[in-house]
């Protein structure tokens, strides 16, 4: 893992490691996050189980509802077209996700720096 500075905010690149595929995964994520002082944590697309991104299991909720409740941002990188291809309301949460400030899905990391330029 990587704790870098952009633009103002602290990032947590949580590129390798074990699939995310629990909700106590995604809190030790967000622990980790909160360790390094991030107040932002990015995830790459490979490291989410298929689980993510099947809304009915509820576990993309609850990951972004603990980074919420944690104050701790997530950021989401790769691509998720094929996911959103598959699912009416996954695509629907992916754009209203992007409209706010706290979950985002994004293509890669410039496109995250340039977020939060």
């Amino acid at each position: 893992m990587e704790t870098v500075d952009l633009n103002g905010t602290v990032v947590l690149f949580a590129g390798e490691g074990a699939p995310i595929a629990t909700e106590r995964d995604g809190m030790d994520l967000i622990g980790a996050a909160m360790g390094q002082g991030a107040s932002l944590l990015a995830v790459p697309v490979s490291r989410l189980t298929g689980d993510f991104f099947e809304l009915k299991t509820g576990l993309a909720g609850a990951l972004a509802q603990k980074a919420v409740n944690y104050r701790v941002r997530l950021a989401i990188l790769g691509d998720v077209s094929a996911q959103t291809a598959a699912s009416v309301s996954l695509r629907d949460w992916v754009r209203e996700a992007n409209a706010g400030r706290d979950v985002w899905f994004l293509p890669d990391r410039a496109a995250l720096e340039a977020r939060l330029g």
